[in-house]
């Protein structure tokens, strides 16, 4: 397990990170005042996602292969990390929809109801329910931990002097 610390300290970071964006949705009224807004801002939280990406896969690089990582290496890393943090998601997911923001789920379900994206409010309660956010989050967070490691992976590799 030593030899994923830094996976795990990564995941941690990134954990803690998104709890404070969801933090600072509320406090800018993404989740009430401004819930029109909140399906396009909620996706900023992509560069500060990649951003943490890149700096656990410098760290890697750095202070457990010296400097000196392949692709594979890098993207093992990148998996590992990514499996943690939606190991991670369900917890997270928890202290956002009952802690940070407990209002969230009864007003997206009015919002969506009210400009007809769903029909009625069981449609909408069947989308936006802490299980279903749970379930997106770890295999969403997944999917695009893989995604984004295979691309910064391409930069970060340690290229082969021929």
């Amino acid at each position: 397990m030593k030899t994923r610390t830094i996976e795990i300290k990564w995941a941690i970071i990134f954990s803690v990170v998104g709890l404070l964006w969801m933090l600072l949705e509320k406090l800018t009224g993404l989740h009430s005042t401004h819930i029109d807004k909140h399906m396009y801002l909620t996706n900023l939280f992509a560069i500060p996602a990649i951003i943490m990406m890149v700096l656990a896969l410098k760290d890697k690089k750095r202070n457990f292969y010296k400097g000196q990582m392949s692709y594979k290496q890098g993207f093992v890393s990148g998996l590992i990390i990514s499996v943690f943090i939606a190991l991670l998601s369900p917890l997270t997911q928890w202290i956002t929809s009952t802690i940070i923001t407990p209002e969230f789920f009864p007003n997206v379900i009015a919002y969506s109801v009210e400009t007809g994206y769903y029909k009625s409010v069981a449609e909408a309660e069947a989308y936006f329910n802490l299980k279903n956010y749970i379930i997106q989050g770890s295999v969403g967070g997944l999917i695009m931990g893989i995604i984004t490691t295979a691309v910064i992976m391409v930069f970060l590799q340690t290229k082969s002097k021929k």
